[in-house]
């Protein structure tokens, strides 16, 4: 026989019980255990037809899709083939791509009262609850941040980078990586527009005990409102100033035996003065770092010798300096980070529908999949793994290939791994079982 392949192997098909995604069956024991599907369905529109499927259905689905690194609805049908996976998690059917679609578009129907959105706010925020009771944080810092979504949808507007798509705006925990909020925009909608509002909305959804206890945010948040009510509740902050008429004569008028020496390992110099918007109530700190041109840059803008950052703060000098807050400011980066972990580790960077209503209920969920993992990483896994993004969980345990096996009355899930992964495996188990007796308490 004339050999037509690279490789002299055959691919046929096998009617054993395999699975190549064994341990994504450890996250969905997680998902149950926190309480996902019961949360769904008692917060979310049920179906108004006895034939219709439980919301927690679609929900549950959606989220081991994106968890698995599914990034459109068509994915599903990856867990169709997953039959008997499924079905040792309590999964005995999927919803197929199409209904997924026509479930979204009805939950994001405006005549439908927003009640799905409305819902999965209570859902995400009973989930959050329920991972921060354990987390033994007091005081958080609260990074918000708005991200764009390109998408060529019916509905998209254009954004500020003139791409069309959507500018949700996000608040990202700094001590333990959850979004305790998240507000899906049209792309025309400014970052700066409703930041009060939203801190506020933030605020809200602090579980009892717990606080926002530091700010950190970019231009888009220099408002005096908001910088007021962060004043008001206490709030220690650092934003990074506009550039505006007050404060680029007021960076001008800064002495030159006022900047510091280069920072060591840095090269950038620092100043600060103090400054006052014109309705805010209190004048605040203005940190500035400058930064000496490279000779091209110089030429090129004519803006001068120096690059001008500044930051507006109320931490009192004795307890950060200005390279302190410069440092401590400069650590939201971290939420771009988990900008991109939303986004691109669970799928979040494009749109499935057609519709901004739709679209805001998937990014919810898809939100609610990010934090479902965040909590995974933190109560069920050892330390070690902490920072281990979503990628690297599917390579080092989603992706495991396994064999579902029924004997005497019991279902084995008979993993390829050696003994040492086996029992890391077991001793995440028996974690999320120990959480699970207790996760609504």
């Amino acid at each position: 026989m004339i050999q037509q392949t690279v490789f002299p192997f055959k691919i046929e098909i096998t009617k054993e019980r395999l699975t190549a995604h064994g341990g994504l069956a450890l996250m969905a024991e997680f998902n149950h255990g926190i309480g996902l599907r019961g949360l769904t369905d008692k917060y979310l529109p049920i179906p108004e037809s006895n034939r219709g499927f439980n919301p927690s259905l679609y929900v549950d689905s959606l989220i081991l899709m994106l968890q698995g690194g599914g990034r459109s609805l068509e994915d599903i049908r990856e867990l169709e083939y997953e039959e008997d996976l499924m079905k040792i998690v309590g999964r005995n059917k999927i919803p197929s791509p199409d209904s997924i679609g026509d479930w979204l578009r009805r939950m994001g129907d405006k005549e439908n009262g927003e009640k799905g959105l409305a819902g999965l706010d209570k859902v995400r925020e009973a989930i959050n609850n329920r991972i921060m009771r354990r987390d033994g944080i007091k005081e958080y810092t609260l990074d918000a941040d708005a991200t764009e979504i390109i998408a060529e949808k019916e509905d998209a507007n254009y954004t500020y980078k003139w791409n069309k798509g959507y500018m949700p705006n996000l608040g990202f925990l700094y001590e333990n990586n959850i979004c305790l909020y998240d507000e899906f925009r049209e792309g025309n909608v400014a970052p700066a527009f409703g930041q009060k509002e939203f801190y506020i909305e933030c605020k809200r959804r602090m579980p009892e005990g717990k606080r926002i206890g530091y700010y950190r945010a970019d231009s888009a948040s220099y408002q005096a409102e908001l910088i007021n009510r962060l004043e008001a509740d206490g709030v220690k902050y650092t934003i990074t100033s506009d550039q505006d008429r007050a404060v680029k004569p007021l960076i001008a008028s800064i002495a030159e035996d006022e900047w510091s020496e280069p920072i060591k390992g840095c090269g950038y110099e620092i100043a600060e003065t103090v400054h006052t918007m014109e309705k805010t109530d209190k004048a605040f700190r203005l940190v500035i770092k400058r930064e000496v041109r490279e000779q091209g840059e110089l030429f090129k803008s004519g803006d001068g010798q120096y690059f001008y950052h500044a930051v507006a703060t109320n931490f009192p000098e004795e307890e950060k300096c200005g390279q302190q807050v410069i440092e401590w400011h400069n650590q939201r980066g971290q939420a771009e980070n988990f900008n991109k972990e939303l986004k691109n580790g669970l799928g979040m960077e494009r749109m499935p529908c057609g519709q901004t209503e739709a679209n805001a209920v998937f990014f919810r969920i898809g939100v609610i999949a990010y934090n479902l993992f965040i909590g995974f990483k933190r109560l069920s896994c050892p330390e070690s793994w902490l920072k281990h993004t979503i990628a690297t969980f599917r390579w080092k345990m989603v992706q495991v290939a396994g064999r579902i096996v029924r004997h005497a009355g019991e279902i084995i899930l008979k993993l390829a791994v050696d003994i040492k992964k086996l029992e890391l495996f077991r001793g995440i188990r028996e974690r999320v079982f120990e959480f699970s007796l207790c996760a609504d308490g």
